[in-house]
């Protein structure tokens, strides 16, 4: 038996307490906007430099197509903010120049009308806020943006949710501390202590900073629910789950400091805990309960499976809502037996999500035709090296793939052991960002979690 992933995921667990904020990789939206609100923090020069060198050679930033909108926008508008001044922080004119030209002429072919926008959180607020500073149209009415700029100026509150995107709503009174979960909201509405936690992240990065950080529970929340899952031989310090305990309150947990709670990190939490052998009350849960299901947070645009999906698994098969949740799952699922959710860019996170709570507490013969249409849709869309990826082979994909074949009843097969030999072989790679945010983020210990957790329950193949 191979003991690496376990050994692996025991150095991640005692990572959890010793990283208080949360590994989480850099940011280009995040590190451009403090580029042009703090340049005085130290590490400037770094930051400009990760902007320049983050660059792709068709001029944008960030991953494929509309999700390159918001990560390249932000670096053209900071950049060309740099150009202007006196002395180049970093590199010289020219190049801040080609950098600027090249992003320039990229957002004006994402912006055309012909590249499908994605809905990650804000777009319709952070697109024409920084558009209208580079003189670029977009196809975003501006009403909501200019509602929440209104409130701001008039001394109103504005919806918690709001506070993650404050950089770009305007002008506004000092906030205590960190401002929610995110850097740039943070130097925006700048407080002493605002300002040590900025130099106290960038010193840590060595320049470009992450968002959403820190993210205390919902990092710990995913990871422990990932290896308590697999069963990994784990030993969980009894302050992990104090801390997650200790967060909860009447509407749950919230993700990271300066965030509303939520269904999502909630119901992952509730789950990691009884899986662990502290078996909460799931009372917060019903904040979020709709007529259709269970909504991230209150007033939600839109509708996450993947949320839906864990509070599934929160409640467990005895629940007097399972059976409705059940019916939630079953019918969101698209034709060709995936599921896509609207907080992770790959359908895989969403289908596996759906497979192992419709597995776990689902029950009768429409569940395990979704189960089985799942599974022939994971198996149909495998890469010829045995990875699955949306834009390329991944190996977190590919052990989404692998947790959800891995459990499904019958012999082993080709499928499974070809995935098992990829990951395996990419467990070190690059990892692209996939999970949703202001920009596409990527959520280091999560993402490992589920990889080691795939390795360990494939590992006598």
């Amino acid at each position: 038996m191979n003991d690496a992933p376990v050994a692996a995921a025991r150095r991640l667990v005692a990572g959890l307490l010793a990283e208080p904020f949360g590994r989480v990789a850099p940011s280009v939206y995040e590190t451009a906007r403090l580029v042009v609100l703090a340049p005085w923090l130290s590490g400037h020069a770094a930051r400009v430099r990760f902007l320049v060198e983050r660059q792709h050679p068709d001029g944008t930033w960030g991953m494929p197509g509309g999700y390159a909108l918001v990560p390249t926008l932000s670096a053209v508008e900071a950049l060309a903010a740099v150009r202007r001044g006196d002395v180049p922080s970093w590199g010289t004119r020219a190049d801040l120049a080609s950098a600027v030209d090249r992003g320039t002429r990229a957002l004006k072919l994402l912006l055309d009308g012909r590249t499908p926008l994605p809905d990650t959180p804000a777009i319709e607020l952070i697109v024409p806020a920084l558009a209208e500073r580079l003189a670029l149209l977009t196809p975003f009415d501006r009403t909501r943006l200019a509602a929440l700029r209104e409130r701001i100026a008039d001394g109103r509150p504005v919806p918690p949710k709001a506070r993650h995107f404050l950089e770009v709503l305007g002008d506004g009174p000092a906030q205590d501390g960190i401002v929610g979960a995110s850097p740039a909201a943070t130097a925006a509405r700048l407080s002493p202590a605002g300002a040590d936690f900025l130099r106290t992240l960038t010193a840590r990065h060595g320049g470009p900073v992450p968002c959403p950080t820190p993210i205390p529970a919902f990092e710990t929340a995913w990871v422990l629910s990932w290896i308590a899952r697999s069963g990994m031989p784990v030993e969980v310090p009894p302050a992990l789950l104090d801390s997650l305990a200790a967060g909860l309150g009447p509407t749950g947990i919230a993700t990271g400091p300066g965030l509303p709670t939520d269904a999502d990190t909630t119901a992952v939490t509730l789950y990691a805990l009884s899986r662990l052998g502290r078996p909460p009350d799931r009372d917060a849960l019903w904040h979020y309960r709709t007529a259709h299901g269970f909504c991230t947070w209150p007033g939600e645009d839109g509708f996450s499976v993947s949320t839906n999906a864990h509070v599934l698994e929160a409640l467990g098969r005895r629940s007097g809502e399972s059976a409705a949740l059940t019916q939630v799952l079953v019918g969101r699922q698209l034709p060709d037996g995936s599921w896509q959710d609207r907080w992770h860019a790959s359908p895989y996170y969403a289908t596996v999500s759906c497979a192992l709570a419709l597995e776990s507490a689902g029950r009768g013969p429409a569940v395990a035709a979704a189960l089985r249409r799942a599974t022939e849709w994971v198996r149909a869309t495998q890469r010829a090296d045995g990875s699955w990826g949306r834009f390329t082979a991944t190996a977190e994909e590919t052990a989404y793939a692998l947790h959800l074949l891995a459990r499904r009843p019958g012999p082993v097969d080709d499928a499974l052991r070809r995935g098992t030999a990829f990951l395996r072989a990419a467990v070190d790679h690059p990892r692209p960002t996939l999970w949703y945010g202001k920009e596409l983020y990527l959520p280091e210990s999560i993402v490992e979690a589920a990889i080691l957790s795939a390795l360990f329950i494939t590992r006598e193949l």
